[in-house]
């Protein structure tokens, strides 16, 4: 039996040693796109199973090309763009429940958040469904919640968090004073509990946002000064990749209950790209693509030493300007295909598919455990009052088949409707006491509670002014 074990071990390890990579033919390229110049670490482009999102040049503002996946081939110059941003465009994100939300942050300090038509642009589009403001320099970061509706997180070049409700255009929670410097990623756990950042100022912190709390954090994660990165794995493990003291790029594993020391860290070469990790947390294989580099390398995180296994290499000519990652339901099961990235050049963008070869055409279902399909878990004002929700998980067995999306509605509050909702809770309602027999204290606690949260709403707005109008004194009117 302890020969059995140590077979069926090597056998899970190699599962994924063959993962083959191979890039597109050139007519399944998207060709003539003039990929954004900005010098900003964050990806550049954004996938799901419908379009492919790609931060462009534009000439006073700042815009991006989103293209129905089908649309390969040449790209003509007059082409719709999202050109809303009056500063150039950082990062933007696709919503993990609604295939035609996209979000993107901006050097205009702003967020905004679009609704793509079906079947892609026709004309370009400047009207955001909303726009986000709050912060007070550029949003170089954003990243929507996993399983809970209409719920975004952005970090600016302010140093500060803000947490949105996208359904009512407002930022409940505000991580002012945690980062002394700029953040480097920010990045939700699987159930989207907790979030962990990279800051310039070399430390890892695991957050709580909603109690504003730090969980967590380590000092130094990585001792070079060049840009850390850092991502919760399905485990609630971290992984990061920073820089040594001699400038060699490292990874490294660690346990959020005890960072006094990595639980491992690889030193890997003293190329000067930072490395953007790709996490798959169905196979727990993690791809990382340096800017700058032309080669995807991957790993496998398990449980036992190592813990991070060097897989493979893929290589291709050309260097990256910045990398897609394909959520899981839109690959081509058929094909064994486990990851798909689009690589960003100069001037094009290539689509590089990762199977692992397999002889059967039969579903492989120990490469497609079940994944989080585009279903969530909550709605945003059921996470902000403290519930947690789990992603809900699709089989891929017949492959993806997308459903309807509803619109991207944006309802804003009213300051007079925000009274708490009496009776919300359910424990204290009981069905037996009509409203006469409501003692004169429970009336009188009420009263006193929805004092307090209007006070605390008032005081929340005149800061909200305060801030808008200290921006307003400072742009030339």
């Amino acid at each position: 039996s302890c020969l059995h074990v140590t077979l069926r071990r090597v056998v899970r390890q190699s599962k994924f040693r063959h993962v083959f990579g191979q890039a597109a033919k050139n007519d399944q390229c998207y060709d003539d796109i003039r990929v954004s110049r900005v010098t900003w670490d964050s990806a550049f482009c954004a996938v799901n199973p419908k379009f492919v999102a790609i931060i462009v040049e534009a000439s006073g503002g700042g815009a991006f090309l989103v293209l129905p996946l089908q649309k390969a081939g040449r790209i003509d110059k007059s082409y719709p763009t999202v050109c809303g941003h009056t500063g150039p465009v950082l990062d933007i994100d696709w919503c993990p429940h609604n295939d035609q939300v996209i979000a993107s942050g901006s050097e205009d300090c702003t967020i905004m958040v679009w609704q793509i038509p079906e079947n892609g642009l026709v004309t370009s589009m400047s009207e955001p469904v909303v726009v986000l403001e709050g912060h007070s320099k550029r949003v170089g970061i954003i990243t929507w919640h996993p399983t809970a509706r209409n719920v975004l997180l952005s970090a600016g070049c302010d140093n500060m968090i803000m947490i949105w409700n996208v359904g009512t255009g407002e930022a409940l929670i505000t991580l002012e004073d945690m980062h002394p410097d700029v953040i480097f990623s920010a990045c939700w756990n699987r159930n989207g509990s907790l979030i962990c950042t990279a800051c310039k100022d070399k430390k890892i912190r695991v957050i709580d946002p909603r109690k504003e709390e730090l969980i967590a954090e380590k000092d130094k994660a990585h001792e070079g000064a060049r840009p850390m990165r850092a991502i919760f794995l399905a485990d609630g493990n971290i992984f990061t990749t920073g820089f040594s003291r001699m400038s060699e790029r490292q990874l490294a594993l660690w346990n959020p209950q005890n960072m006094e020391e990595p639980i491992t860290v690889h030193e890997m070469d003293t190329s000067n790209g930072v490395l953007l990790p790709f996490y798959d947390p169905d196979t727990n294989v993690v791809y990382l693509c340096g800017k700058g580099d032309s080669s995807i390398r991957y790993f496998e995180i398990t449980e036992e030493a190592p813990f991070v296994h060097y897989l493979n290499t893929f290589t291709t000519k050309e260097p990256q300007r910045g990398m897609g990652y394909m959520p899981k339901r839109g690959l081509d099961v058929n094909k064994c295909e486990i990851a798909r990235f689009y690589k960003l050049q100069e001037r094009k963008c290539e689509p590089i598919i990762m199977t692992v070869p397999r002889k059967s055409d039969l579903f492989q279902d120990d490469l497609y455990p079940d994944t989080a399909g585009p279903d969530c878990a909550l709605e945003a004002e059921e996470w902000f009052e403290g519930k947690n929700g789990e992603p809900i998980l699709i089989s891929l067995k017949h492959g993806y088949i997308p459903g309807k999306n509803r619109d991207l509605k944006v309802v804003k509050k009213n300051v007079l409707d925000n009274k708490p909702k009496a009776g919300k809770n359910v424990e204290n309602a009981h069905p037996t006491k009509t409203a006469t027999h409501v003692k004169s204290e429970e009336k009188m606690d009420e009263v006193l509670k929805e004092i307090k949260s209007l006070r605390e709403l008032v005081s929340s707005q005149e800061k909200r002014i305060a801030k808008l109008e200290e921006q307003l004194s400072k742009m030339d009117i």
